[in-house]
């Protein structure tokens, strides 16, 4: 079976939705509008990340030692991770140019999270 497509091969763009869903055991099929959930959205490298930290019972201490790195670094990776999650987070809610600036404005989003939206559009 094929990983689930959150990024359109044509535009690159993420406003992507599922239209059917199917149940292989009994092939009843949903047709509609499904969203797609953010942490699908995540690189593999990003969800190997997440299983790892979940499975080291979300210590980061034990996890640089099983991955022979230092704890700083793996800190900074889910920082960097949070910020991932956050900025797919605004994106599903975003709807136009102006709502991201409104919200810069508003210093509700850092202008660093607004370029990002911006470039996803």
């Amino acid at each position: 079976m094929s990983k689930f497509i959150t990024k359109c091969p044509s535009c690159d763009g993420f406003k992507l939705h599922a239209i059917k869903i199917e149940c292989s055991d009994c092939l009843t099929t949903f047709d509609g509008k499904f969203d797609i959930p953010v942490l699908l959205k995540l690189s593999e490298e990003n969800l190997k990340f997440i299983l790892d930290f979940v499975k080291c019972s979300g210590s980061l201490k034990e996890m640089a030692k099983q991955q022979g790195v230092s704890y700083p670094t793996l800190r900074n990776r889910l920082n960097e991770l949070i910020d991932e999650v956050e900025i797919l987070q605004s994106n599903q809610q975003m709807r136009s140019k102006t709502e991201i600036l409104e919200l810069l404005e508003q210093g509700k989003i850092s202008a660093k999270e607004a370029a990002k939206l911006l470039q996803q559009l």
